[in-house]
């Protein structure tokens, strides 16, 4: 059996079946998924750096799908945006996708004190506060405060609510963040019926299926997006790909003062990964 070296030292077995979904995930044609990963498993040796096995699963990719060259990692890219607003905003703009109805930030008077949320929201008569987490790091891990924070909320505007000290209800919370969770946050947020969203959790719904299923993704996907154009797009509204197909090259010449032969480039760029 060969291992794989991951980020903190750790190893764990080589597998197949990850770096399929890696590939698929990359919009390769599932004519050529297992010949990709044939190709990949025959050069893979023990103990190889997850960052080598990761470039390895690009640069075959390329071969079938060149789009592949204008998009950078996909946690890289959400780790890119800024907290606030930016990331915020993205996340309401992707719960939408996905049939959720979302208001922006607001704040919710409880029994004992009030309480400042980042969104609200609804689905399946469900009313969500939402929490949206943002990490600089893609590898840092999302902890149990999150969860404890977010139980305290919702019980105390419930209380203020069955008291009749506020007219707002809530269900319960929605915690989405970029990044892995600990297997504590997990517990607990299960625990007490908290939902959370994560780079992987839970494994058939997080944010990285969800990202890929509607091709939401973040403008910073895009090789090329530099801090200077990154905070021109974001300050004109531009978030997603879409927005900078959507918003056209006059938009991001005129607006967002975003150089006409780079505003070219972009668009070209976006069009080929969402083909």
């Amino acid at each position: 059996m060969r291992y794989v070296t991951k980020m903190n030292g750790s190893l764990q077995p080589f597998d197949r079946e990850r770096v399929k979904r890696t590939v698929r995930n990359l919009g390769v044609s599932p004519e050529h998924l297992e010949q990709i990963v044939d190709e990949i498993e025959e050069q893979v040796y023990d103990g190889i750096p997850t960052s080598t096995l990761l470039r390895m699963i690009r640069a075959r990719a390329r071969v079938y799908r060149p789009a592949v060259a204008y998009r950078t990692n996909l946690r890289r890219a959400l780790a890119l945006l800024s907290p606030k607003p930016d990331f915020e905003v993205y996340v309401q703009g992707l719960l939408r996708d996905h049939g959720y109805e979302v208001e922006g930030g607001r704040i919710l008077a409880g029994r004992c004190g009030e309480h400042e949320v980042d969104a609200i929201a609804r689905k399946n008569g469900v009313v969500y506060f939402v929490e949206v987490k943002h990490h600089f790091s893609h590898h840092r891990v999302t902890g149990l405060d999150e969860g404890r924070i977010a139980r305290a909320i919702v019980e105390d505007v419930q209380e203020g609510y069955r008291r009749g000290e506020n007219s707002f209800r809530v269900d319960t919370a929605l915690i989405v963040c970029n990044t892995k969770l600990s297997e504590h946050a997990k517990r607990y947020a299960a625990c007490w019926g908290i939902e959370h969203l994560g780079w992987d959790y839970p494994l058939d719904r997080n944010i990285r299926t969800m990202i890929e299923e509607t091709q939401s993704y973040p403008v910073t996907i895009i090789t090329g997006v530099t801090p200077a154009v990154r905070k021109r797009l974001t300050a004109a509204g531009i978030l997603t790909v879409r927005d900078l197909i959507a918003r056209g090259r006059a938009a991001l010449v005129e607006t967002a003062g975003i150089p006409g032969h780079t505003a070219d480039i972009l668009i070209e760029r976006g069009e080929a990964l969402l083909s």
